[in-house]
């Protein structure tokens, strides 16, 4: 699992990147923003009030001097930022209520994001998810061509690596969404080291069943290859089918794939879901997200059960995706 994250951090520690924290007196957060910061491998930023910061870094016994404090309250282009917020929102704010508006640690440290002050945001320690994504989907929105978000795991054993998704985010994705998941889904496989071979997953092989549910996956991987002819990409295959070459053979040997594809594409959220605990809890496998992508910056979720740990690595990843 380390050797995942030393690869991210010797990809970004180079690089100067900057990611803000607005969840910025919590100790978990200010831990895992002192390490990153004193390492050099790059510059948080915390949102909150800058005594009050200092005095609970004391407390928890952390150093954050390498880190930037920044507050609503005296941000000294706060009324750019607002002159900004409302010309982003198009009529859906006021300059009264974006003034409100961005008092908030989350929509102001995402802001921070959009004006180019910061590459990335790292919250939801203290935070609903919703809490952390509804302002990246209102000021910075998801890529052209690409409607909605998804959440990804990257799945690690020893030196296995596999991308699941969507695990977090479209309960009931269409065939346009499961194509844009598989298209971004093997856009940030590449950035974990995986050279993406995509399956489409549903209960039926190449037709063996046909249905609704089947028709949606088939018609997703047309719509795949259009966004992007040069992915490898196939379906839609029962998971033995696209991981087992045996199987493969079997049930789909006229496939680019032979039962060995590394990114699968789940055709609803409970299944993404399920699949993903069952290989974490039953195959050993340390579950790495959910990654949010889709977005035009990297905006990030951490449990609200994270450790410090976990908000090192989350930043990390988040670094990398600013590439």
């Amino acid at each position: 699992m380390s050797s995942l994250f030393d690869e991210l951090k010797a990809k970004v520690e180079t690089k100067n990147k900057k990611i803000v924290f607005p969840e910025g007196l919590d100790e978990r957060i200010l831990k895992a923003a002192s390490q990153l910061g004193a390492a050099g491998i790059l510059t948080p930023i915390l949102v909150g009030d800058k005594a009050e910061i200092k005095q609970k870094a004391e407390d928890v016994g952390v150093d954050v001097g390498t880190a930037e404090i920044l507050d609503p309250k005296s941000f000294p282009e706060f009324d750019l930022m607002v002159e900004t917020f409302v010309e982003r929102r198009k009529g859906k704010a006021s300059e009264e209520d974006a003034r409100k508006i961005l008092q908030d640690e989350n929509y102001f440290g995402t802001m921070l994001v959009y004006m180019n002050q910061a590459d990335g945001l790292v919250s939801g320690a203290a935070h609903s998810t919703a809490d952390t994504v509804r302002p990246a989907l209102q000021i910075i929105k998801t890529k052209e061509g690409v409607k909605k978000t998804s959440g990804v795991f990257i799945m690690v054993r020893d030196d296995e690596k596999y991308v699941f998704a969507d695990c977090a985010i479209n309960i009931s994705p269409d065939s346009q969404d499961l194509a844009e998941i598989a298209v971004e889904s093997a856009n940030t496989g590449k950035l974990f080291g995986v050279d993406p071979r995509v399956a489409m997953l549903s209960f039926s092989t190449k037709g063996s069943a046909k249905s609704e549910e089947t028709e949606k996956v088939t018609e997703a991987l047309q719509i795949a290859r259009e966004k992007n002819p040069d992915i490898v990409i196939d379906g839609e295959f029962q998971f033995d089918a696209a991981f087992v070459p045996s199987v493969a053979e079997k049930k789909a040997p006229d496939s680019i794939l032979k039962g060995d594809a590394n990114t699968f594409i789940f055709p609803s959220l409970e299944a993404g879901n399920i699949g993903y605990k069952i290989a974490q809890r039953l195959g050993g496998f340390e579950a790495v997200g959910p990654i949010l992508q889709g977005l035009n910056a990297p905006v990030n979720d951490l449990s609200r059960g994270c450790s410090s740990e976990d908000v090192y690595n989350l930043a990390l990843i988040t670094a990398a995706q600013s590439e």
